[in-house]
């Protein structure tokens, strides 16, 4: 099961990534299209946007990388974002599927919390 939550940790982080980088470039082009057409309000709603979205991109980005350490508080918030992201069919349907299968499973639920195996003296308190 470890292989299955590495696997899921790298798909949030990738997740968590891109959506970090299709937030920037909402705000790149809302901001240069606010600076090329004088109108203030263009740039303040694309800023606006692209911090809803990076909202939404960084918690991914964090349950992947607690995933990858094997942190034990991943283990609730990936099963908030893979029940999240069963309605948007295919990918998100897939991925929630995948998510809840590997995380539910008590063998992963076990791993998370004995904690990383690189560093078993200090466990998985953090």
């Amino acid at each position: 099961m470890r292989d299955h939550l590495k696997i899921l940790g790298w798909l949030y982080a990738v997740h968590g990534g891109f959506v970090l980088l299709v937030a920037a470039l909402l705000g790149t082009v809302f901001g240069v299209a606010g600076i090329a057409s004088a109108a203030a309000a263009l740039g303040i709603i694309g800023f606006v946007l692209a911090m809803i979205v990076a909202a939404i991109g960084l918690p991914s980005l964090m349950c992947g990388w607690g995933l990858l350490n094997y942190r034990p508080w991943a283990r609730t918030l990936g099963i908030i974002f893979s029940v999240l992201q069963l309605p948007f069919f295919p990918l998100g349907t897939a991925l929630g599927g995948y998510g809840l299968w590997v995380l539910l499973n008590d063998e992963s639920k076990r791993v998370l919390e004995a904690g990383d195996p690189r560093y078993p003296q200090l466990g998985a308190r953090w």
